[in-house]
């Protein structure tokens, strides 16, 4: 892995273009774990939510470290006609594939997904404070998988992923509602990441079967399709001022239709001074949230 940190303009496209990804990406995560911290009395809801959220971010760094120390195993282990293939070519081939079936899974869940009313079933299950830390800790493993084998699959810049996973992470947990807000609004900013996952998954398969490709024809691209979103984004806004029309985003499905996430996205959504969190605050999750406020394009 690579220590460096010389700002090239390369290096400042993958920082930029990553730390995007881990924003948007990584907002369902905190959002959930507040869905998870929400189950329990109001009382703990916020130590819950809080602790989730700062063993989200430890839990990054450890992998991306573990990640790291993964990549430099490229002595070949065995040969398949005629290639040979080390640790490395196994886990960013199997990677590589991770991040494929992860994003077209979530395309397909958000554009054809059920309808099916949240909390269908009336479920009602005895949760305490334990399981649900253990729920959030396997959580934030899943979500930090796709999270670290994106950066690597972006750069083997150490110093690059970790700064990003951190500062990424970090105005998440304080600024998670603005994110979630932002994202709701603009689901198109969703889908574009969800394709750039399938891009980076393409890429670490053909790593590990000994195609080497310049990065600069994957991360260049990323930075223009966010600039040209961007563009169009500016110009609904005005286009919308313009004509004094409030604009409606098209709305994608829940990503699990049988939890009950409202109470969440109130906290999140809510403008509301005596709402809920879902960031670190002494907050509960639940408060008290705005009924026409609802979930639009992240689900």
């Amino acid at each position: 892995m690579d220590f460096s940190f010389d700002f090239t303009p390369d290096l400042i496209a993958v920082f930029l273009t990553l730390f995007v990804l881990e924003v948007v990406l990584g907002v369902d995560n905190v959002i959930f774990i507040s869905i998870l911290a929400s189950k329990l009395p109001q009382e703990q809801q916020a130590r819950a939510r809080n602790l989730g959220l700062t063993l989200a971010m430890l839990i990054r760094v450890v992998l991306v470290l573990f990640a790291g120390w993964i990549i430099t195993l490229t002595e070949e282990v065995f040969t398949l006609f005629g290639m040979g293939f080390s640790w490395k070519d196994i886990i960013l081939i199997a990677g590589g594939l991770f991040l494929v079936y992860k994003a077209v899974t979530e395309i397909h869940h958000k554009l054809e997904g059920a309808e099916d009313e949240h909390g269908a079933g009336g479920k009602v299950a005895t949760v305490t404070f334990g399981s649900v830390i253990a729920q959030i800790l396997l959580l934030d493993i899943v979500f930090s998988l796709d999270s670290v084998i994106t950066a690597v699959g972006m750069t083997e810049n150490l110093v690059i992923i970790i700064t990003v996973v951190v500062l990424s992470f970090g105005i998440m947990l304080f600024a998670a509602r603005f994110i979630f807000a932002f994202v709701n609004n603009h689901p198109t900013v969703k889908m574009l990441a969800l394709s750039f996952l399938l891009l980076i998954g393409a890429f670490l398969v053909a790593e590990g079967f000994g195609f080497h490709i310049d990065k600069a024809f994957i991360y260049g691209p990323m930075a223009f399709a966010i600039f040209v979103e961007g563009l169009n984004l500016a110009y609904s806004s005005r286009k919308a001022k313009r004509e004094q029309k409030t604009p409606h985003a098209v709305q994608l499905r829940p990503r699990y239709v049988d939890v009950d996430e409202s109470v969440a996205v109130g906290a999140a959504l809510s403008k509301n001074p005596a709402s809920g969190s879902v960031g670190l605050s002494g907050k509960p999750v639940a408060g008290a949230s705005d009924p026409e406020e609802h979930r639009t394009g992240l689900g």
